[in-house]
């Protein structure tokens, strides 16, 4: 089986925390496959995600990304940066822009740098960032600004951005913690499908276990830095899905604030 991604044995610290954001993890993504991590806040989801996505720095261990080795100390090489592609909680939109612009964003990695710096995409950057439009059944708000948006129109913006990158990892950090169920679902189905449909990976992370079991094939359940379980969709215990918040649950019983 092909690997999308594999990790071993890495650890980090942020410079103002005490406790490690991760300790010791190791990990292996296998291609095509939908991969959930799941946890509560401070896990250390978003902080493997970023990872991933070859944006942390000062970390100890060996990490491989599509066939590439990532380095502690540098980021990826330009040409394989557009390869990952990320979903972001917050959105991470020029609110200002239209939704066509804002999804353009998402081809300028596979521009040249003068037709980025430019802003001049080819037909074939048209042609895909439309698709990616069509795919997230938002072709009609084109023009619109991304400041009138509902969440989960902005969220639907955020996921064609992703697509007309045309990532071959696509890494979604709480993809839906701001929509309510019924539209959380609809934009975890947009995403999974639209990756199986283009044979891509996706690892997204979640602190929702009924969301896990429902579109990942496997669980990645993480807790204090490390991973407490990796298990197909199948296996997850009710009991193992509950001790990974169970601290979490004590702590906003005493009256503590839980930060989801």
């Amino acid at each position: 089986m092909s690997v999308a991604a594999q990790i071993d044995d890495v650890s980090f610290a942020h410079s103002s925390v005490d406790a490690p954001a991760l300790a010791h993890v190791s990990l292996s993504l296998p291609a095509g496959g939908i991969v959930a991590l799941l946890g509560p806040s401070g896990a250390g989801k978003t902080t493997l995600l970023t990872l991933l996505d070859g944006r942390l720095r000062d970390w100890r261990g060996r990490v491989s990304v599509l066939g590439g080795s990532l380095d502690p100390d540098y980021p990826p090489p330009r040409a394989l940066r557009p390869d990952t592609g990320f979903v972001f909680q917050e959105f991470a939109l020029v609110e200002r822009s239209t939704v066509l612009r804002n999804v353009f964003n998402g081809r300028l990695g596979r521009m040249s740098p003068l037709r980025a710096f430019l802003g001049s995409p080819t037909e074939r950057d048209i042609q895909v960032a439309r698709s990616a439009l069509d795919d997230c059944g938002i072709s009609d708000l084109a023009d619109r600004r991304v400041d009138s948006l509902s969440g989960g129109q902005r969220q639907r913006v955020a996921i064609a951005r992703c697509l007309a990158q045309e990532p071959r990892l696509i890494l979604a950090d709480e993809p839906v913690s701001n929509l309510d169920p019924t539209r959380a679902a609809e934009i975890l189905t947009l995403l999974t499908e639209a990756a199986r449909a283009r044979g891509a990976t996706v690892l997204f992370s979640s602190h929702q276990p009924e969301l896990a079991r429902r579109f990942a094939q496997r669980i990645v359940g993480m807790r204090d830095g490390r991973i407490a379980f990796d298990v197909p969709v199948s296996d997850l215990s009710e009991d193992a899905a509950a001790d990974l918040y169970r601290d979490a649950a004590q702590m906003s019983g005493t009256g503590l604030k839980v930060v989801t």
